[in-house]
């Protein structure tokens, strides 16, 4: 009999059993509200392989595109096969934490008198406690802060998986998605998991749900408008503006962010509750980069500085609180392991650093488990190894005109062209944000006081060889400064002060937006950046 394989478990496979009834026997947690019937769409799983051994897709299940299941409507037909699946509610190694920024806390929601209060509208009297929750949603992952609003501390994290992966891996695939015959199921999807991380936590720590009294939401330009239940077709078509933004710029409204109730929402907390959605920059500069510049105190800085947001959609901005220029650098999945053969994102198991010494190649793997894929970190390291070595050309060529190269050679995981091709075009795209928004800022690298390095994925680089490669500006090493989840940490801010709120608010409002594809020597720097060697900027 064939196994089923969840990690590093098997179990022998039957006949009839769901997905689902598997997930029970290895005590994994799979989130449904419907109890088993199809009909909550929360319960998907990722079908690794096997496919073809499960029965047919269910009605219930039209939704999904290839390699993903309803686990509860997946049942084995075949048991003589080798079924592999995952649940979207793995665990990779997500960045929580921050730099920390000391506020004054004036939160909106508070206690007057003996009422819980947003602002001058009562919500109810009070009952003991106060909280809200910061929560950043990333294409890939989400963050939250349960945060309480009496005490201004942060008293519980929690992170997990982006459940939208069915929709595809990047902002463009989940726009393309929600404008077909599934339009809502992103939202939904994403509603779900927040739901079920908000009742989770609340067993964990013995809170009642109802004591959270607000919510503060970021996440990229797409992210953000698709769990308000925004129409967000027009980010991905020219000029690649949210209908918020196009609002504000109409004069519509006075800023792009977003009020609603829980209850219009569907977030299961006190129903009157606000929830906030921080406000966009441009196109897909979203509220999360709101976030990170609240974060590391952009409105007070004097000096230039340079924040680079790196993830599946790189941002980059430089300027300080009297001038700011930001660009959204579409990079794509590779460096978070899509559209490699070997990559993977940070879980256990994945190689996260790489160095080569007289031919002995050393990995450093995440959790220290077998390797079984790399992740963005280690194709850095991989990547700069290669060129010191000598292994491999600025142009991405191995040596001796080799078509891969076994940086596992025990395990069989390699790096071949084709993956060197697309992190080369990955790269570029951060390499061309970098140096255009520099340009037309009129600095050189040397005039930047600082380099802030923001999100998961940064935080695990090795600066140096990200620079020798060209993925980053050649920024003296000591003005680097690793930030961490600095979104997470903006929206906490902004849950905590009202005034901050404010401030950024106003300040977003001035940012300069630059469209990297219509500058005018745009293919050349893309073609440039596409080498592996230190940036050459030159004013």
């Amino acid at each position: 009999m064939s196994p089923l394989i969840h990690g590093s478990k098997k179990l022998p496979l039957d006949q009839d059993k769901t997905v689902f009834d598997y997930a029970d026997d290895l005590k994994l947690r799979v989130p449904t509200s419907c109890g088993r019937t199809g009909e909550c769409h929360e319960c998907i799983v990722e079908i690794k392989q096997g496919f073809e051994g499960l029965t047919p897709i269910t009605e219930s299940e039209n939704f999904l595109r290839d390699g993903y299941r309803l686990a509860c409507q997946a049942k084995i037909f075949n048991p003589s096969i080798e079924l592999e699946f995952s649940v979207l509610r793995r665990q990779p190694r997500i960045l929580t934490t921050s730099i920390n920024r000391k506020i004054t806390a004036d939160p909106i929601t508070c206690k007057v008198d003996n009422f819980v209060c947003y602002g001058d509208r009562k919500l109810e009297e009070y009952k003991g406690s106060i909280y809200g929750l910061a929560i950043d949603i990333g294409t890939t992952t989400v963050a939250m802060n349960l945060v309480d609003l009496e005490s201004y501390m942060t008293i519980y994290t929690a992170s997990f998986e982006n459940p939208q992966k069915f929709g595809g891996s990047d902002v463009m695939h989940r726009i393309s998605y929600d404008g077909g015959p599934h339009k809502g199921e992103l939202q939904k999807v994403m509603l779900s998991a927040i739901n079920f991380e908000i009742g989770d936590l609340c067993r964990k720590l013995s809170i009642h749900r109802r004591r959270i009294y607000e919510v503060v939401l970021v996440g990229n330009s797409t992210m953000r408008d698709i769990i308000f239940g925004i129409d967000v077709q027009s980010i991905g078509e020219r000029p690649y503006k949210s209908i918020i933004e196009m609002e504000f710029k109409r004069g519509e409204r006075q800023s792009t962010a977003l009020n609603l109730t829980a209850e219009q929402l569907g977030i299961r907390i006190f129903p009157k509750a606000n929830i906030y959605g921080g406000p966009l920059i441009a196109s897909h500069v979203g509220a999360d980069v709101t976030a990170d510049l609240l974060a590391i105190g952009m409105d007070e800085i004097e000096d230039t500085v340079m924040l680079i947001d790196v993830g599946t959609n790189t941002e980059v901005i430089v300027g300080n609180r009297n001038r700011i220029l930001a660009a959204s650098c579409p990079a794509g999945p590779a460096f978070e392991g899509g559209e490699i053969k070997f990559g993977m994102s940070g879980y256990d198991g994945a190689v996260e650093a790489v160095t080569i010494d007289n031919d002995k190649i050393d990995v450093k793997t995440i959790g220290n488990n077998k390797p079984e894929g790399i992740c963005g970190s280690g194709l850095i390291d991989l990547l700069a190894e290669l060129r010191r070595t000598e292994q491999m050309t600025e142009l991405g060529v191995l040596k001796n005109g080799e078509s891969e190269f076994a940086f596992v050679p025990n395990q069989g995981l390699t790096l071949s062209r084709a993956d060197i091709s697309a992190l080369a075009q990955a790269k570029s795209a951060n390499y061309c944000g970098q140096w255009i928004v520099l340009r037309k800022f009129g600095e050189p690298i040397s005039g930047l006081s600082r380099l802030f390095l923001a999100g998961g994925f940064a935080n695990y680089i090795n600066e140096e060889n990200a620079i020798n490669i060209g993925f980053l500006a050649d920024v003296n090493l000591e003005r680097i400064e690793k930030v961490g989840n600095a979104s997470l940490e903006g929206a906490t801010i902004m849950l905590l002060s009202g005034e901050m709120r404010d401030r950024i608010e106003d300040l977003v409002s001035t940012v300069e937006h630059i469209e990297l594809e219509t500058t005018e020597d745009f293919f050349e720097l893309f073609v440039e950046g596409c080498q592996f060697k230190p940036m050459d900027f030159k004013l």
